[in-house]
């Protein structure tokens, strides 16, 4: 069992170990814009991106008070963050390198990623001085050359100085050279001597270009003026200066004091000393004393903001003739810096029932300082049940010792102290407050066991229909509730495609509009749950309620609509004021006032005529029926509801003034387009014949009642005839059982437009009403039709004859 833990154990510290040392290695472009995608992370350390998020992962920075890259959990990569300058960076460095930490939890893994920032030819050529004075004795020697000075190009190898050129003239050609550090600087050589009688000032335009591409330039004006000669240049006591200095170094320390002599005398042989080439950020810092060659410090100077700084310096005698020296200055670090707790990871609040040995945070304990000044120790110092647990690097765990019971103690401060190893120590302090947080022992209750609602039909989808509310009484978390509807169907449907629920305010909104006339009401399901774990739930019931509008227009069952079977009374020319005529049916499929129907006649042949019932609908003859009154009657029908706005629709009753058939000049040319003219042939035969029989059946009814000397009594007081085929299933009338009265009930047959006539006389159920006509399908050339409705008599005996033709 010993030899089983102590495998183990080495097996933790050698992964520790691999992971520790498995440094990722990248390399961008500087100037690369925030977002561009350094490397995969995830992909290179054989994880994805979720695993990195779930693991916490972070990216911390290896000292610097810029990151210049961030971790994307999303993707799992490693993306610019900021523009890099390499220069601005690393300077004249042939390496710059940023270092991070990717730190990932559960467990504890650190992975060191090094990304180095390549150089681009982002900087031009520039010269020190944009204008180069040089005094040129008259009898110098031809091929005596000139120092000219290095241009200074931020950029390092191909897009660095790579050539100079002159402006074309008659005296001077350039010469390049190349000093003790690959550096080239450029002098100018007299190819032809001067005549200061002839010419005492001349202006040459020098330029110096990189090797990138595309290729970068600067340029400086040489001003010349004729003298007499200088034959010896500043020599420097040595080619390179290279002196360490300390870190917060006081404004105005001496770094160096550069040397140069001149063979020459007088005026030829004094020496002034001026910067060649300085970065901007070393200007800011140091300082060149012109007559000594002292260079002092000009600012704070911080070995972790950079800790090499490189310059040239250049020493010019009286006349122009000049020479340049290198200087490096190496910072040196200083325990300047007091450790940095950072908490990387916290579970506060962290619930009571956890046990000894438990993580609670992660910690990280940072120090700018370099070498032994940045060895840090850390411990907590008050006696509370929690320590601190070494982990990888400079990491510490803070675990449980013992129980915690939240009813004694629910709040801790806990006090971690950090002290470097440098001379003298620094040490700095951080205060953590954790908190004792409660288990998920109570329920959400809604305020009500039940709700109801009440949403009108024609709604918007998203309108807010009521909200519930349903409170938990544990802390935090545990009584956070979230709202949720319980699956169910409404008339076969999801209930989903009805109602939703905001899960955060208990808000239902409609999901689509409702429609009234489909269903009434629904009922559904809402679940409160709490964020406990697990997770506690209860549920309530709510009612919707499904109100009426006015969306749907009066439905006219009879007569049928124009382009279908269209329908012709037949009035007695001797029918009474009163008589009813026809009856027009109509439906509105709302509720309630909206349903409510009345009926008026908007155009008529005879306007004084007919009038019409509002609420029944019935078409009455209003006066006596003449002579002079036109045999065909249109009756235009409007029939509207009672809602708000009003709807209403319109029909068309054609009606036909006659005692028989025979005066209806239409009947006698009636035509079908039959695809078999025998079968016209048939209908025709029959309809004359029954025709015939019918006005026979007249004049026998008339001889009767002559031989009895009654005047006869003609009301028209028959019913139409309504097909079945026009009425709604379950359809039924407020009044009564029927459509009509039953002293007006009677049978008939239609066409159904199947090319062959089908119409039956019928039999009345008033014996107080004489029949005077039979119903015919109407033709599609005739307006009014070749059909006839039913008219009653004063009396009819048992004896009315029924007939039926096919």
């Amino acid at each position: 069992m010993g030899g089983l833990r102590i495998w183990a154990l080495c097996f933790l510290l050698f992964h520790e170990l691999v992971l520790c040392n498995g440094d990722l290695s990248y390399s961008i472009l500087e100037e690369l814009s925030r977002g561009h995608v350094v490397g995969n992370l995830a992909k290179d350390l054989g994880l994805d991106a979720k695993t990195l998020a779930a693991r916490n992962a972070r990216l911390d920075a290896d000292g610097g008070s810029k990151r210049f890259c961030e971790l994307d959990l999303r993707r799992g990569a490693l993306v610019v963050s900021e523009a890099a300058d390499r220069e601005e960076l690393c300077g004249s460095q042939t390496t710059c390198v940023l270092k991070y930490e990717l730190v990932l939890e559960r467990p504890l893994e650190l992975h060191g990623i090094v990304v180095n920032v390549q150089d681009i030819n982002d900087n031009p050529p520039q010269f020190s001085l944009n204008e180069i004075k040089l005094e040129i004795r008259e009898s110098a020697d031809k091929g005596t050359s000139f120092f000219l000075g290095e241009a200074h190009d931020a950029d390092l190898g191909q897009n660095a100085v790579q050539g100079y050129s002159l402006e074309r003239n008659s005296h001077f050609s350039l010469n390049v050279r190349a000093n003790s550090d690959g550096g080239k600087y450029a002098e100018l050589v007299l190819d032809k001597e001067l005549d200061r009688e002839k010419e005492q000032q001349l202006t040459l335009s020098l330029s110096a270009h990189d090797g990138g591409d595309p290729p970068r330039s600067g340029s400086a004006v040489i001003h010349i003026t004729v003298l007499d000669a200088n034959d010896n240049s500043p020599v420097f006591s040595q080619s390179v200066y290279r002196v360490s200095l300390p870190e917060n170094a006081p404004v105005g320390t001496v770094v160096v004091a550069v040397n140069a002599t001149d063979a020459d005398e007088g005026v030829n042989g004094e020496v002034t000393y001026e910067f060649s080439r300085l970065s901007d950020k070393a200007a800011r810092l140091f300082s060149l004393d012109k007559i000594s060659g002292e260079i002092k410090v000009a600012g704070a100077i911080d070995f972790e903001e950079k800790s090499y700084y490189e310059m040239r310096v250049q020493a010019k005698d009286g006349l122009g003739s000049a020479s340049d020296a290198k200087v490096v200055v190496d910072v040196t670090d200083v325990n300047d810096n007091s450790p940095k707790i950072v908490v990387k990871s916290l579970m506060n609040p962290f619930p009571e029932n956890v046990s000894p040995g438990t993580e609670v945070g992660i910690i990280n304990v940072q120090d700018e300082d370099s070498g032994q000044n940045r060895q840090v120790r850390c411990f907590i110092q008050e006696h509370v049940p929690f320590k601190l647990n070494p982990s990888i690097k400079n990491y510490y765990s803070i675990v449980t010792t013992s129980d915690v019971d939240r009813e004694l103690v629910s709040d801790f401060n806990i006090t971690i102290t950090a002290t470097d190893e440098g001379t003298p120590p620094l040490s700095s302090s951080m205060t953590i407050h954790l908190s004792v947080s409660d288990v998920n022992d109570n329920p959400p209750v809604f305020d009500e066991q039940s709700y109801s609602a009440y949403v009108a039909e024609n709604n918007k989808a998203g309108t807010s229909i009521c909200s519930v509310t349903a409170r938990d009484p544990d802390w935090r978390q545990n009584g956070t509730v979230l709202y949720s509807l319980l699956p169910s169907e409404v008339n076969g449907v999801p209930v989903s495609s009805f109602l939703s629920i905001n899960a955060d305010t208990g808000v239902i909104h409609a999901v689509r509009s409702f429609d009234y006339e489909q269903f009434r009401s629904l009922k559904v399901q809402v679940v409160s749950r709490d964020n406990g774990s697990p997770p506690l739930s209860s549920n309530a019931t709510v009612s919707v309620f499904i109100t009426d509008e006015n969306d749907n227009s009066p439905q006219i069952l009879y007569p049928a609509p124009e382009g279908k079977s269209l329908m012709t009374e037949m009035v007695p020319k001797a029918a009474l004021s009163g008589s009813l005529v026809s009856k027009v049916i109509a439906v509105d499929a709302d509720s309630g006032q909206n349903a409510w129907l009345s009926y008026r006649i908007v155009k008529s042949t005879d306007p004084g005529l007919f009038s019409m019932g509002v609420h029944s609908g019935e078409i009455r003859v209003q006066r006596d029926i003449s002579e002079s009154d036109s045999m065909k009657q249109n009756l235009v029908i409007s029939v509207r509801d009672n809602g708000q706005p009003p709807l209403s629709a319109t029909c068309s009753v054609y009606l036909l003034i006659s005692d028989n058939l025979a005066e209806v000049p239409e009947l006698k040319d009636m035509t079908y387009e039959e695809k078999s003219s025998k079968l016209t042939s048939y209908l025709i035969i029959a309809l004359v014949s029954v025709s015939t029989f019918f006005l026979t059946f007249i004049i026998l009814i008339l001889a009767v009642r002559f031989c009895r000397r009654r005047k006869p009594r003609l009301l028209f007081d028959g019913a139409v005839a309504i097909p079945s085929a026009y009425l709604p299933p379950n359809y039924a009338e407020v009044e009564g059982a029927g459509t009509l009265r039953s002293s007006y009930n009677y049978d008939a047959y239609l066409t159904t437009g199947s090319h062959t006539s089908d119409f039956k006389f019928i039999r009345s159920y008033n014996d107080s009403t004489l029949p005077a006509g039979g119903t015919l399908r109407k033709s599609p050339d005739d307006p009014f039709g070749s059909s006839f409705n039913e008219a009653h008599g004063e009396e009819v005996r048992e004896t009315s004859s029924h007939f039926k033709l096919i």
